[in-house]
């Protein structure tokens, strides 16, 4: 089954840790509050229950080719724990696999970047810091 299909000029959050329903409401609260539009389309379907980045990568790579999506967004145990609620951001296309953390507040910025291909995965990838999370292009 692909991966669903975001809204227009938005990225896919999965949610894969359904422990907690309030720190999901959280998650999304957090990234609807961090800009003026929307920028997410948020799953939450079972299916997706501690799903990681090997499953992503083998169910986009069996879809059609108009049915991939270039990354996605996973709201996973991390973070839903973690009060800055950093996402696991997957890249599925250019580096399939690669991954980066990236929390709420930067969410917006990233996601309208990739999402109408002004700049790729590995621009923000290569910006992380030592903890392997985009905080900006200054580290702030």
């Amino acid at each position: 089954m692909p991966l669903p299909q975001p809204d227009d000029l938005t990225s896919l959050v999965l949610r894969a840790d359904f422990d907690d329903d309030g720190a999901w409401d959280t998650v999304r609260a957090a990234l609807d509050t961090a800009a003026e539009y929307p920028h997410a389309t948020y799953v939450s379907e079972l299916r997706f229950a501690d799903v990681g980045v090997q499953a992503l990568m083998d169910e986009e790579a069996a879809a059609d080719e108009d049915a991939q999506i270039m990354h996605v967004f996973l709201a996973d145990t991390t973070t839903m724990r973690d009060p800055a609620r950093p996402l696991l951001a997957v890249d599925l296309s250019d580096e399939p696999g690669r991954t980066f953390r990236l929390p709420a507040q930067w969410f917006p910025d990233v996601s309208a970047n990739l999402s109408i291909a002004n700049m790729d995965f590995a621009e923000f990838a290569d910006a992380v810091d030592g903890t392997g999370t985009f905080r900006g292009f200054d580290g702030s």
